[in-house]
């Protein structure tokens, strides 16, 4: 037997053998590569640059709504709450009579005696508010109320229903229609009571009581400041019980808000009613107001009972019996407060911050969504 040709004995390769090199992309492939990249990235900035764009008034808005209580509230906070060194008051009561129905002449005599009295500036009116069927009302919510008025002689007291607050609305507040009765305002029955705390106070001046509250003295050592509230657990200040004069600032800013601050708020009840109308809302408007906030008095305790004022469930404090019918809080409400509660703890502001930002994201993914639906192509 011969001898194959030489040719033969080589090793032959498949069309599919690649050599090492080959392997390798070459510069231009790395180029093409860093340049889809670079175009990626550049399309994802500009669409968070857009709906940051879109949405820049939530981000704004979720902002203060969020920095209230983790650094914002307290700024400032010796100006404007309420006490003996700053503002010769006693934030005790006990230094005047249970029947002061005006500021004048009220000096404390541990002040210094002789001296000339404050004005009034908060005027003589009661509101209480009472929307909805009356069946609604609870026991001894009237008897409440009329405890107030006794207390108060020769002030106005007015009741506010719904046929009162409709035409207030409609003749003073008019820009305010659709958050009253339009398809995209509110959506729970409290949030129609507190913009009517603020619409009144504004319009009229004088005190706003929740009809659970049972005065136990009169309130007229308090007139003589442009506005005044008690503060509230864990931060700001409570709506229930607030006086001020008419057309104050202030109050013309939480009227002037309530369309902005208007949103579904976490997709939960209680986080809506907190951030778009009730005590948080107020708080953060107070927080970022841009007037002087020494002149918007907190009346909060003593250095051994910080709670003095605070109205948090059924409690009595030196000017009220607080029946404590919050009867609109939801199953969310205690998660909410307890997290509240928590944001003084370093250990809980991570957390809090990324809670804040994961409701925050998905507002905005809805928001742009809602906008580009709405896109004529």
């Amino acid at each position: 037997m011969g001898l194959l040709p030489l040719h033969h004995t080589r090793h032959h390769h498949t069309p599919h053998s690649k050599s090492p090199r080959s392997r390798t992309s070459s510069p231009s492939t790395r180029r093409r590569s860093g340049i889809i990249l670079k175009r990626i990235a550049s399309l994802l900035v500009t669409v968070a640059i857009v709906g940051l764009w879109c949405a820049r008034d939530l981000v704004y808005d979720s902002y203060t709504l969020a920095a209230l209580p983790l650094f914002k509230w307290r700024q400032h906070g010796s100006s404007f709450y309420l006490s003996r060194e700053s503002d010769g008051f006693d934030v005790t009561f006990e230094s005047y009579p249970v029947n002061q129905t005006s500021a004048v002449g009220t000096r404390l005599g541990w002040w210094g005696s002789g001296e000339e009295g404050y004005e009034d500036r908060v005027p003589g009116i009661l509101h209480h508010i009472a929307l909805g069927p009356q069946e609604n009302q609870k026991e001894g919510w009237e008897e409440a109320r009329e405890r107030c008025v006794e207390l108060h002689p020769g002030w106005e007291a007015m009741l506010w229903t719904d046929e009162k607050a409709e035409e207030l609305v409609r003749e003073h507040y008019p820009e305010m229609l659709a958050l009253w009765e339009g398809q995209g305002g509110y959506k729970y029955g409290i949030q129609k009571v507190d913009a009517l705390r603020y619409m009144v106070l504004y319009h009229y001046g004088g005190v706003i009581l929740d009809m659970d509250l049972q005065c136990k003295r009169a309130l007229g050592p308090l007139r003589r400041f442009d506005f005044v509230a008690p503060a509230a657990n864990p931060t700001g200040f409570s709506i229930g019980f607030m006086m001020a004069e008419k057309g104050n600032t202030f109050v013309g800013e939480l009227v002037a808000n309530l369309k902005r601050y208007n949103r579904h708020w976490l997709g939960l009840p209680y986080p809506t009613v907190m951030f778009s109308t009730g005590c948080h809302y107020a708080s953060t408007i107070h927080a970022f107001f841009k007037g002087d906030r020494s002149k918007l008095k907190i009346l909060g305790g003593t250095k051994g009972n910080k709670k003095l004022h605070m109205l948090s469930g059924p409690v009595n404090t030196p000017l009220f019996k607080h029946l404590g019918s919050s009867s609109w809080h939801s199953y969310d409400a205690a998660m909410i407060v307890n997290l509240g509660k928590s944001v003084g703890e370093s250990r809980w502001r991570l957390p809090i911050m990324f809670l804040f930002a994961g409701g925050l994201f998905f507002l905005i993914i809805r928001r742009i969504r809602r906008r580009v639906g709405g896109l004529k192509v």
